[in-house]
């Protein structure tokens, strides 16, 4: 069943991914309109949100997606078919010693966000699946942790989370797909692997790393830096999310992959490698690398399969890590205020 999103909610939009999905849509022309809404916590900022293109009509909203009255009144009065729901906590570090937050935002949120797609789409407006989506975007750390030998993960893994954020996120992928078996809710599940790109909030490794080389200090890396993770570029996550929203399946989960796997190590000497070519220092960046002590619940390897969005929906990943390495740090070294903590 193709579906033709006209009036689209994004929620998180302040954020790293989120930001990034409203400049792709906006690229490609395809909307009438589009409402975005953060609360401008941790992860969100109003920068993000500055020189988005003019080709569609937008409105930024600042608020809460656990506010179920103003969630409601969005829906209503913008006539919203399509919300695209990237809102959540996400650093994994601040879950161990904050999950609090992550339970309200994930589960609690989605959930708000949900009821009133039901009371507006299903109940008020007598909607079928034809006329509306609900697209949740998630994360492979639902799946747990894979050892060397371990073949990927599919949409057929058993959910085996380890921290307080991969098992918020399993929450509410769980209320997503409840509420289209019990309710009749049209929705789509993307889980998708480490995004790396620019906008990406300034704690995460990537960035960490580059801002530790440009001001010559420690990089620092957890453990012994073996741990593994298949990256995928930000744009191409954002295309995978429109196709699987236009073409995919109701009530199906698809993991979205880049198919790179590397090591924390490897990781930090690639981007070392690229500095010393564009930001020459007196050493090579690769000496600052600092082992520190490991986080609590650290995952070891994770890798997505994604042939079934490949065979269903003919999508895969058009850019290789070198490539798109290469891209973000010179999008930041372009745009220093990005790494600031």
């Amino acid at each position: 069943m193709n579906f033709e999103p006209k009036n689209v909610l994004v929620t998180g939009s302040a954020g790293f991914i989120g930001c990034n999905y409203l400049r792709y849509v906006m690229q490609q022309n395809k909307l009438q309109k589009i409402i975005s809404l953060d609360n401008l916590g941790f992860a969100g900022s109003e920068k993000n949100l500055q020189n988005l293109s003019k080709a569609i009509p937008h409105e930024f909203i600042k608020g809460d997606i656990c506010d179920s009255p103003l969630v409601t009144k969005i829906l209503q009065d913008h006539s919203i078919d399509t919300i695209v729901h990237f809102a959540a906590e996400s650093h994994v570090d601040r879950s161990i010693s904050g999950p609090g937050e992550f339970i309200q935002s994930n589960i609690v949120g989605t959930f708000t966000l949900l009821e009133a797609a039901r009371n507006v789409w299903v109940i008020d407006k007598n909607w079928g699946m034809e006329n509306c989506r609900f697209h949740h975007i998630s994360t492979d750390e639902v799946y747990g942790s894979l050892k060397p030998e371990d073949p990927a993960f599919t949409e057929e893994s058993l959910y085996k989370p380890n921290s307080p954020y991969s098992a918020s996120k399993a929450g509410s992928d769980h209320l997503v797909r409840s509420y289209f078996h019990t309710y009749g809710l049209p929705v789509t599940t993307t889980n998708c692997s480490n995004n790396y790109g620019p906008y990406q909030h300034s704690e995460k490794f990537i960035p960490t790393v580059i801002r530790s080389c440009l001001s010559h200090s420690e990089i620092p890396i957890y453990g012994d830096g073996s741990n593994i993770r298949d990256w995928l570029y930000v744009d191409d996550h954002c295309d995978a999310i429109d196709k699987v929203i236009r073409f995919g399946k109701l009530g199906e989960t698809y993991n979205v992959g880049g198919d790179n796997e590397w090591s924390n190590n490897d990781i930090a000497k690639v981007i070392c490698n690229v500095l010393d070519e564009l930001v020459p220092w007196e050493k090579p960046y690769s000496t600052l690398m600092t082992f520190v002590p490991d986080r609590l619940g650290h995952d070891w390897r994770y890798a997505i399969n994604g042939k079934k969005l490949v065979t269903e929906l003919n999508w895969k990943a058009s850019l290789q890590f070198e490539e798109g390495i290469k891209k973000t740090i010179s999008w930041y070294l372009e745009n220093p205020i990005y790494l600031e903590k």
